[in-house]
């Protein structure tokens, strides 16, 4: 029998003693089966290093089928691992000693094992005696063991590559590994690996049917955290997973995510199935972007007409209008009924008497955005009984100069999406002589194009030839409705059109600044050089007077706008801007920072911008206000960065100086917009009330931004008290009406959130549209109470149905059960998880709420779309059996 273990042969015998006693307590403590087991476990550590092999084989085997056999218990420290940890150093030293032989990899096995629980950090001795040991199968340990090797080959390839030492041993298990965790549900323990090993190509022989979506669902979420160049790797390899699985929604959304038109054009040419291709259009569509279809992506003629048509967006004004009709919401609502001044006390009603121009206005507005796409309201489309243009010109006419810009324009809102109607109606005010009304029916003509591709280029067509007149009201109307109309489209005539305008050295500063938006807008992140240069030049030229003027922020932020979320290729042309006059450079710099990292979610961006923020200016610096936006802008990516702004926002609030308070109640309208969290509302309705008019008109707006959309009842109420409460300041009263025509927007139906597919993807040119809006709030007093309130239109670019209509495979609406409810994240998750909670279930078509989610709520039809959000398309499920 081999001597007692426990002896501990050191000092002199009298210290032995009372230790003695303690240990046999401590084996009194055992239980009969843990005591044999031990001993029998000494006993394999003394045959081990016994001269005779034929025994030591004996011995390796019996213990290693002891560790292998219980290595399955999760919650405590198997058992021979916990007895053998006395003898890990004896077994270590003894490996030492030994020549080389099976047998010798056999014991590199165990102590591989047995370094699990021993080895000291750091050591990576678990990895170093795997690669001395046999060639076994990895998983026969256990999934503790095979996860830690995979932290220690993370930390030994790191050093290696520092080292340049060759990696191929560590390489071979990897792919063990990697096999591994793919076979038993461990993808995302599989990607990590993978990712630390920069080798994520491996993944795509190993993913199946089985795991591809788990595995891509893991790769797409995880990118957002991802330092670039990184994040774009990650997305490819999901992109070719799913195009290899055939799941191409889902490749198209990737597609469109990494702005790779190429693989955009891919998806289309591989799909074959026309019904999976016009699901693609409506996906294009609600993403906003122009694509032109050529013979390999549709074959047929007929076909790819009734492709393009989705694509180019003709059927959402129809498909809105069968929601309304749906909720039975058509009844067009005057602005009284918004107002709901009877439930206020009798001083704000007496009030409304004053300044009506103002009130006017502000009245057309709110109509605008309430009845936004219904085709009927009861200011502008009212037919009348007289001869003489009806009560919309009366309505017209109610309101002094530029306030007719805006008036005729809101007849285009109404009238939204409906190119055919909308242009018809529009036609009248052409031919009336007043200046201000024509400037307003051509930025009408652009509103109602909006989102609408055509192929006769209607607005072209109108505005092109008004673009150079002497007027310059009418100009910037025109020059307005072009970019409204074509945002996004990077369409040539239409910069041949406006370029020449930006050079132009009679050109008053206002048509130069609605140009070079109207240019960003068109080209938005497309980075075209020629655009930049035009824009720099028209910087360059401006006199130090025209610097000082409000309007001159819009020509930097139209240079932003050619590179948004675009990241490092924006450099060349910051490095342009540093050369400015120094009025501008700082204000130039922080615009094209925080549009080119806009969405991204870069952290270090974030802290850049928050140190700008951080400094104490005197009041002619302009520059913290961009800043500001742009925290919010870059930080809009995922809920977390949402989470972490609005805390650094609330910091800026207690520690900024004065013009910084005043973006950053736009900065919490952009993070939350048309997702009303109580606390931004709480924090914002306190805002509404500060001493200083500019915070509160800027937080009066930004009540309307959260909500825009939502109908919020919390929000209309605070904004209706303000009215009251502000019943004798004009300018303020303005702010809280156009507020509360925002959180009506659409009778309710609409949404201003740039992103869409459960937060997926960024529409660029909605995100454009909202930021241009947000700019030229950075100085309400000069801009939106001023003369160019119609400003206010450019955020007709980030209106969207909030609706999910199903339609048939002939694209007729289909009324089918849904479930709506709050979306669940489930990266990562195992089994198969509910997707949303608390559901209620509605046939289409239905309203989707800010973190909502669709599901079918029955196996009849199979969506086309892996997400259910805009226009889906059923098809019938072929194995559907109805139950009797």
């Amino acid at each position: 029998m081999a001597p007692d273990p426990n002896a501990s042969g050191s000092g002199s015998v009298p210290s032995k003693e009372p230790k003695r006693k303690k240990d046999d307590k401590k084996e009194e403590d055992l239980s009969d089966e843990d005591l044999a087991l031990k001993q029998q476990l000494e006993l394999y550590v003394e045959r081990v290093q016994d001269p005779d092999p034929g025994l030591q084989k004996v011995a390796l085997e019996s213990m290693r089928q002891e560790i292998r056999t219980s290595t399955s218990s999760m919650t405590s420290v198997p058992k021979p691992l916990k007895f053998l940890r006395p003898h890990y150093g004896t077994l270590k030293a003894y490996y030492e000693t030994m020549q080389d032989s099976d047998l010798k990899k056999y014991l590199a096995d165990i102590l591989s094992v047995l370094a699990l629980t021993m080895s000291a950090e750091g050591e990576r001795e678990s990895l170093k005696y795997r690669l001395l040991g046999s060639e076994g199968e990895i998983g026969s340990w256990g999934h503790e063991y095979v996860r830690n090797l995979a932290g220690e080959i993370a930390q030994e390839y790191a050093k290696r590559q520092i080292e340049e030492a060759p990696i191929d041993d560590l390489m071979e298990l990897v792919q063990q590994i990697v096999a591994f965790h793919m076979k038993h549900n461990a993808e995302p323990e599989a990607v990590d690996l993978l990712m630390e090993v920069e080798d994520l190509d491996l993944l795509i022989e190993h993913v199946d049917n089985t795991n591809f979506k788990r595995t891509c669902l893991y790769l797409t979420s995880s990118a957002r955290y991802l330092p670039g160049p990184d994040d774009m790797l990650v997305l490819d390899i999901a992109y070719t997973i799913y195009v290899k699985f055939e799941e191409y929604p889902n490749a198209l959304q990737i597609a469109l995510y990494l702005d790779n038109m190429q693989y955009v054009k891919q998806v289309f040419t591989l799909c074959d199935d026309l019904l999976r291709k016009k699901q693609f259009c409506y996906i294009l569509a609600r993403h906003g972007i122009t694509f032109e279809l050529d013979d390999e992506m549709a074959a047929d003629d007929d076909d790819r007409e009734a492709l393009q048509d989705i694509i180019n967006n003709t059927k959402l004004s129809e498909g809105y209008l069968t929601l309304a009709r749906d909720i039975e919401v058509m009844e067009p609502k005057s602005p009284e009924d918004i107002y709901k001044a009877h439930l206020l006390d009798g001083r704000a009603s007496a009030g409304a008497s004053v300044d009506s121009a103002r009130q006017n206005l502000a009245a057309t507005f709110v109509n605008a955005f309430v009845n936004a796409g219904f085709g009927q309201d009861k200011l502008m489309t009212v037919p009348s009984d007289n001869s003489s243009g009806g009560s919309s010109a009366n309505w017209l006419f109610k309101n002094k100069e530029h306030g007719k810009t805006s008036a005729a324009a809101s007849l285009s809102m109404i009238l939204l999406w409906d190119v055919d109607a909308g242009l018809a109606q529009i036609d009248k005010y052409f031919h009336l002589s007043d200046n201000h009304v024509i400037s307003g029916a051509l930025l009408g003509v652009g509103i109602v194009n909006c989102g609408i591709k055509n192929d006769c280029d209607p607005a072209l067509a109108l505005l092109g030839d008004y673009v150079d007149k002497e007027d310059p009201s009418t100009r910037i109307g025109a020059i307005m409705g072009l970019g409204i109309a074509y945002a996004g489209s990077q369409n040539e005539q239409i910069r041949s059109k406006l370029a020449p305008i930006l050079n132009d050295a009679k050109a008053p500063l206002d048509v130069i600044a609605f140009t070079a938006i109207s240019l960003g807008l068109v080209y938005v992140g497309s980075c075209n050089e020629e655009v930049a240069q035009a824009i720099i030049f028209a910087l360059m030229d401006r006199s130090e007077s025209e610097l000082g003027e409000p309007l001159t922020r819009l020509l930097p932020l139209g240079l932003g706008l050619l590179y948004l979320g675009k990241q490092e290729r924006v450099e060349a042309t910051a490095e342009v801007s540093k050369t400015f006059n120094e009025k501008i450079r700082k204000y130039c710099d922080m615009t094209l920072l925080s549009c080119a990292y806009a969405g991204t979610g870069n952290v270090l961006k974030v802290q850049n911008l928050l140190g700008h923020c951080s400094q104490h200016l005197d009041k002619a610096e302009t520059h913290q206000g961009p800043a500001v936006l742009g925290i919010a802008m870059v930080a809009m990516a995922e809920e977390l960065g949402i989470e972490m702004a609005i805390r650094s926002l609330e910091h800026l609030l207690q520690y900024g100086e004065q013009n910084i308070r005043h973006a950053v109640p736009l900065a919490l309208g952009l993070l939350c917009i048309s997702n009303p969290k109580v606390n931004v509302m709480d924090t914002l309705s306190r805002l509404s009330h500060d001493t200083d008019s500019e915070v509160a008109m800027a937080a009066v707006i930004s009540l309307g931004l959260i909500g825009a959309g939502t109908n919020n009842a919390r929000i209309a109420g605070m904004l209706r008290n303000l009215s009251s409460y502000y019943y004798k300041d004009a300018s303020l009263l303005f702010c809280v009406r156009i507020a509360q025509g925002l959180v009506h927007l659409g009778k309710g139906l609409l949404t201003l959130n740039p992103y869409h597919s459960e937060r997926f993807l960024l529409s660029p040119t909605a995100l454009a549209g909202i930021i241009t809006m947000l700019h030229a709030c950075l100085d309400m007093k000069a801009i939106i109470l001023g003369k160019y309130h119609y400003v206010l239109y450019y955020i007709v670019l980030a209106m969207q149905p909030r609706m999910l209509l199903t339609v048939d495979e002939n694209l007729k609406t289909l009324s089918v059960p849904v479930r709506v409810g709050q979306a669940v994240d489930v990266v990562g998750q195992a089994g198969r998880p509910k997707t949303i909670t608390g559901f209620q279930t509605h046939s289409t078509p239905v309203l989707l709420a800010a973190g909502d989610r669709a599901e079918l709520a029955t196996e009849k039809y199979i969506p086309l779309s892996p997400i259910l959000e805009g226009f889906v398309i059923l098809k019938e499920n072929p194995n559907y059996r109805e139950e009797h």
